[in-house]
């Protein structure tokens, strides 16, 4: 399916692996110029080279090293990139910590990076979408947005935000081409995320498949597929949203989390 993407630009955060890499990766075969950012030189080069190979219709790849959880890292950011027509808030962390142990400074510091990064990079390029009348912003939230897990209420607060935020932000586009939406993740496959699961299971020995399965059994019971999501299942999902074949769609919490969320009447 052709998204009619080619000749529009994209900055996708946090994406020199998982997600936003496969997201980049996707915009790019769809012939989007895609800017990535990274705080490693190193991982943003080999995630630029990954992204440049799947370029097509003449689609190109910027890496900029900067970190848009400080202000100075955002700066830098709109700086080498001054438009886009596409942005995703990709950028996030997580980790599994009871609450007594959420001290003041990780509640502050889930909050900057998951949350603040995405308002400074909309507050640049969202005027700019209204003024020209298109544009996409797509923050990539969690399934924990609905479901606060209970072993990292942090990250799950910091998704519920993004919510606030992108509904916010999509009222004010009424009878415009811009849309604001959230995509809504569940466990999906990364280097991080097996670690993390290895971290809350039991048998912490267990061969990774058995490992996956105790996890989805035991923490995330409600999941229907019973497995991790692929980054590239994620990546097809936003690719339509940023793309003029999205348009009616906006103002949205886009579930792509395999049932974990149940429909609630």
């Amino acid at each position: 399916m052709d998204l009619k993407l080619t000749g529009k630009t994209a900055l996708v955060t946090g994406s020199t692996a998982g997600i936003g890499l496969a997201i980049a990766q996707r915009l790019a075969a769809e012939g989007v110029d895609v800017a990535i950012s990274g705080r490693s030189q190193d991982k943003l080069d080999a995630a630029a080279a990954i992204v440049a190979e799947a370029a097509a219709n003449g689609g190109k790849v910027r890496p900029v090293l900067a970190d848009p959880a400080t202000a100075q890292g955002a700066e830098a950011l709109i700086a080498a990139v001054p438009a886009a027509d596409i942005l995703v808030n990709n950028l996030g962390i997580y980790e599994a910590k009871p609450f007594t142990e959420i001290t003041d400074a990780d509640w502050h510091h889930f909050f900057e990076v998951n949350v603040v990064s995405g308002a400074r990079l909309a507050r640049h390029y969202f005027p700019q979408m209204l003024a020209s009348g298109w544009g996409r912003v797509i923050f990539i939230a969690s399934e924990s947005a609905l479901v606060i897990p209970g072993e990292m209420i942090h990250y799950g607060m910091t998704k519920t935000a993004q919510l606030a935020i992108a509904r916010g932000l999509a009222e004010q586009t009424r009878g415009t081409g811009v849309t604001v939406n959230s995509v809504l993740p569940g466990p999906t496959r990364s280097e991080g995320i097996v670690e993390f699961i290895r971290s809350v299971v039991d048998n912490k020995d267990a061969p990774e498949a058995d490992r996956e399965a105790e996890f989805f059994a035991r923490m995330r019971p409600l999941s229907l597929i019973r497995r991790l999501i692929e980054a590239d299942e994620i990546a097809a999902q936003v690719a339509l949203l940023a793309s003029p074949l999205g348009a009616i769609t906006n103002g949205a919490a886009i579930r792509v989390e395999g049932g974990i969320v149940p429909t609630i009447a």
